[in-house]
């Protein structure tokens, strides 16, 4: 008989290699699979819902005496929620996957753009401003946790070129990053308006002249420098009672130098 006309193998008989013992005796922290996409639906503030594609990210824990993971089970995690993926399956997944590999440590990222519909200061004029978003989750000893972590495009102007200046300062793109564990449900949306609310200016997609007046002006009435974009955003963030913890980050693009300028506070209100 050959190959074509062999009857299907038995799968109770394959060998299973992963689940094989391994004597090195090293343990692994995290093992898994990376860069897979998958669709999602993320709740909106304003229409509901938002469909988008995430990139997952999704490790375990390997003890030493186990040889591999199981790959394609992470796979079929994600097939198994279909498109309902968002924070609230989120602790779901983590449970499902520690469960089903065994593992007693799991880690999850999801990274998706998220879409904010901006109006123009002056004129009104309506347009799209994407934001990176990151959910990341923990699962410890059968304790979740989950963050959510948000970059913010954002202008800054300098305090330093705008005071020796005998007129103009120079300004930058710059990325406000917030990582926040928070003990209540909070909106995409109000996390980046938090941030936007301590730039020298936020962005929007589209800008009448009228706008790009406004903008322009908004910034150079507002300097700051990148140490104090993110102590504003800190204390910002200290406010807000649903955030229990948080690391913020802000990176100048400059536009007068070769390099960025950088600043990040973290703080765990817990911990106090």
């Amino acid at each position: 008989m050959n190959d074509a006309t062999q009857a299907p193998t038995d799968i109770e008989n394959m060998v299973d290699v992963q689940s094989s013992a391994d004597l090195r005796h090293i343990a692994i922290d995290k093992v898994g699979i990376k860069d897979i996409r998958h669709p999602v639906r993320v709740h909106d503030r304003s229409d509901g819902e938002q469909h988008t594609v995430a990139n997952f990210n999704m490790y375990v824990n390997l003890p030493h005496n186990f040889k591999g993971t199981h790959m394609s089970r992470f796979v079929q995690i994600l097939n198994n929620h279909d498109k309902e993926i968002g924070v609230d399956s989120f602790k779901v997944m983590l449970t499902e996957m520690a469960e089903m590999l065994e593992a007693d440590e799991g880690h999850i990222e999801m990274s998706f753009p998220y879409f904010i519909n901006k109006r123009a200061p002056v004129s009104g004029v309506e347009s799209l401003m994407d934001y990176e978003v990151t959910l990341i989750g923990e699962i410890k000893g059968g304790v979740t946790h989950t963050n959510i972590k948000v970059v913010v495009p954002v202008t800054s102007l300098c305090p330093c070129s705008k005071e020796i200046s005998a007129y103009g300062a120079h300004n930058q793109r710059s990325h406000i990053t917030v990582n926040v564990r928070t003990k209540g449900f909070l909106w995409i949306e109000e996390l980046v308006e938090l941030v936007e609310k301590q730039a020298s200016c936020e962005l929007y997609g589209l800008l009448k002249r009228p706008d790009e007046k406004f903008v322009t002006e908004r910034a150079y009435d507002n300097p700051k420098f990148v140490e104090d974009a993110v102590r504003d955003v800190a204390a910002a963030l200290n406010a807000e009672k649903r955030i229990i913890s948080y690391v913020v980050e802000s990176e100048n693009f400059e536009s007068i130098h070769n390099h960025s300028a950088y600043a990040l506070i973290s703080h765990d209100k817990t911990a106090n």
